[in-house]
């Protein structure tokens, strides 16, 4: 079993990096892929995909599965939710900050137009 915390570490490391969102959005959108599928929309080479799917593994986003000599890949979307389960433990900090600042902003455009008068 993988500690909590080092888990989303990994998730978290491994959504820093745009080429590794990109892929997980293929296979949320279209399922399951192939290596080269997956390898084709990028200007990677194939070791530089291999690489990178070797992060989103090692954070457990996505499983590998052999059919034949073709390699797919697929969502592991447990990963993720924890992760957006830690990220909501804050949504009320942000959403409260978000309305007080949307509030300040009115008042400043307020005081804004009077001064313009």
């Amino acid at each position: 079993m993988v500690n909590h915390e080092a888990q989303l570490d990994r998730v978290f490391s491994a959504l820093t990096n745009a080429t590794r969102r990109a892929m997980l959005r293929q296979l949320e959108e279209r399922g399951a892929l192939s290596i080269g599928e997956l390898a084709a929309p990028t200007a990677l080479t194939l070791p530089g995909v291999m690489k990178h799917l070797d992060v989103l593994e090692g954070a457990y986003l996505i499983t590998r599965a052999k059919d034949g000599r073709t390699m797919f890949v697929t969502l592991a979307p447990e990963p993720m939710a924890a992760a957006m389960a830690w990220l909501g433990r804050y949504q009320r900090f942000w959403s409260g900050s978000l309305e007080r600042l949307a509030e300040h902003a009115k008042r400043e455009e307020g005081r804004a137009r009077k001064a313009k008068r």
